[in-house]
């Protein structure tokens, strides 16, 4: 990739990066409030605890994407970025723009897939 390249794609991870930092601050005070709102009945909290397990499995993926974008800067850093780790090839640029933290062309995503990392 080419160097304006490169650091269009950091500025872009960087944004996402901050982007989900600020939802998971979101989700985590909603979590602190669920619940605190005086004495709740069995359908209160009921609901809560949905509502707890929902914004619990949300962080999980959002933790997941940040672990993403991150290991995408240091590919950034290390000037692997935009090839895939399996086979060494260029990942299509059009789906570097569309997953910018993709780490595997469109062919080792299928058989990662099929058959688990």
């Amino acid at each position: 990739m080419k160097p304006e390249q490169l650091e269009a794609a950091k500025e872009r991870l960087l944004k996402m990066r901050r982007e989900v930092i600020r939802e998971v601050q979101k989700s985590q005070e909603a979590y602190k409030e669920l619940g605190q709102d005086g004495v709740p009945d069995i359908g209160d909290m009921s609901s809560t605890s949905y509502s707890r397990d929902m914004l619990m499995n949300l962080s999980e993926g959002q933790r997941q994407l940040l672990r993403d974008i991150d290991a995408a800067l240091e590919r950034i850093a290390s000037r692997d970025y935009g090839e895939c780790i399996t086979c060494g090839e260029e990942i299509a640029p059009r789906r570097m723009e569309v997953r910018p933290f993709s780490r595997y062309c469109v062919e080792c995503k299928s058989e990662v897939e099929r058959f688990g990392e």
